[in-house]
């Protein structure tokens, strides 16, 4: 007999990223100083984080299926999507934010 699939966890690493919407737009003016809540910085290294320690999950679990200890493959299978989807995010945000720098130098020329 089979065990049922465990449902997947949310994404995590990225919840000092607040929503996007009709908020952002009460923000305050573009000089007044933002030191309230997380600052990008923070929530950049939070989300590096959480893709560090997915890919360490799945490294961890692809060494106890080597080893044959591994009770459930389908835990890694899960883990290494999951390390997989989220070091494409952070690739794409990456080239993302180069593009618009990139953009942003172009405009001071």
């Amino acid at each position: 007999m089979t065990a049922p699939i465990a449902a997947i966890g949310a994404v995590t690493g990225l919840g000092a990223v607040g929503s996007v919407g009709p908020a952002a737009a009460t923000s305050p003016a573009l000089g007044a100083s933002a030191t309230s809540g997380t600052d990008f910085a923070t929530a950049l290294g939070k989300g590096l984080d959480a893709v560090q320690g997915s890919q360490n999950t799945a490294d961890g679990l692809a060494l106890q299926a080597a080893s044959g200890t591994l009770v459930d493959p389908a835990q890694y299978t899960m883990a290494a999507t999951q390390a997989q989807l989220m070091t494409q995010l952070a690739t794409t945000l990456e080239s993302k934010a180069v593009a618009a720098f990139n953009q942003i130098m172009g405009m001071q020329a």
